[in-house]
């Protein structure tokens, strides 16, 4: 890929390198368990793409305040609280090749390490009154809640339809993104309208984002997660919903059987794999992710051109291009 994060920074290198220290500030405690713990978080976290959407929106918009600083902190806070939260009930021990908090320091740590993040989060807001950020933050966690939960629900019956499917992927993936985008035009002062099409943005490209992400599970790039860690956690994806809404009543039973079945044997994935390439699954996979795309780069258009508003177009073109 020619174009790198690092480049798409250059516009908010500044403000990228401040939030980076405000950030480590707003979670340092005198508890020293407490702040081992955070530290160990801040050395683990990743691209730092959802700052970076938050600055170059509130740049495109308007022009980057303190208000903003904190929107990206507030945005940052819950989400690693949710994610804490996510690896306890997941029971997972890594997180991009870090040992997660749970593993290290236990479940009942890692919960009140959650409900900390939570709570600073809050107070930032609270305490200087930006309600209108955490009304939109807030509404994040709520759907990343709900999406969560439907997946679980849908999951079991491994007869998910598309629509379920684009339901839960907004509410998981692309609701957070959308509250990016929206936090940061809201930071700016910019009216409802701007607000409400910006988060509109976000929501288009978190659903791109998510869906080539279940791209990965296909081996359609030279890295990223394990191939077929989906369809051993037995997740409906679009490439298998499409597959199998597309297959004959006993292909479809017996994809759905070695899922339900046989989802430890590496062959049996391998079977299933192979299933849904053969079936159109991927390409029609990827033709709905460029719609997406196109939608979304389509509401930025009647933003002016500036240095901002390229980069964001950069980053959107970024997260469907990722190999990881």
């Amino acid at each position: 890929m020619s174009i790198t994060l690092d480049k798409i920074q250059e516009p908010i290198a500044v403000e990228m390198a401040e939030f980076e220290k405000k950030f480590r500030d707003s979670v340092k405690t005198n508890i020293w368990v407490l702040d081992n713990i955070m530290k160990y978080i801040i050395k683990g976290k990743g691209k730092q793409m959802r700052p970076m959407f938050v600055f170059l929106t509130a740049g495109m918009c308007g022009q980057i305040r303190e208000e903003t600083h904190r929107g990206a902190a507030l945005i940052e806070l819950l989400h690693t609280a949710s994610l804490v939260h996510d690896d306890v009930v997941d029971d997972s021990y890594y997180r991009r090749s870090f040992f997660s908090i749970n593993a290290l320091w236990k479940n009942k740590m890692a919960v009140l390490v959650g409900d900390y993040l939570l709570s600073r989060g809050l107070l930032l807001s609270v305490d200087n009154q930006d309600f209108e950020l955490l009304r939109i933050v807030s509404n994040a966690v709520r759907e990343m809640s709900e999406g969560e939960l439907l997946q679980m629900e849908k999951s079991r019956s491994l007869n998910m339809t598309e629509e379920v499917y684009f339901d839960v992927i907004r509410q998981k993936t692309a609701t957070l993104i959308a509250s990016c985008c929206g936090v940061g035009a809201s930071s700016t002062g910019a009216s409802k309208e701007i607000v409400d099409k910006m988060i509109l943005f976000g929501e288009k490209i978190g659903i791109a984002f998510q869906i080539k992400d279940d791209l990965f599970d296909y081996g359609t790039a030279e890295i990223g997660k394990p191939v077929g860690i989906d369809i051993k956690e037995k997740k409906m994806t679009l490439p298998l919903i499409y597959a199998l809404n597309h297959a004959s009543k006993s292909d479809k039973r017996h994809i759905i059987n070695l899922i339900k079945n046989e989802s430890e044997n590496p062959k049996k994935i391998a079977e299933v794999i192979d299933f849904v390439k053969k079936s159109g699954g991927i390409s029609y996979t990827h033709q709905v992710m460029e719609q997406y795309y196109q939608q979304a780069e389509q509401i930025l258009i009647d933003f002016p051109e500036s240095a901002y508003k390229t980069s964001l177009k950069e980053l959107v073109r970024f997260t469907i291009e990722r190999n990881k």
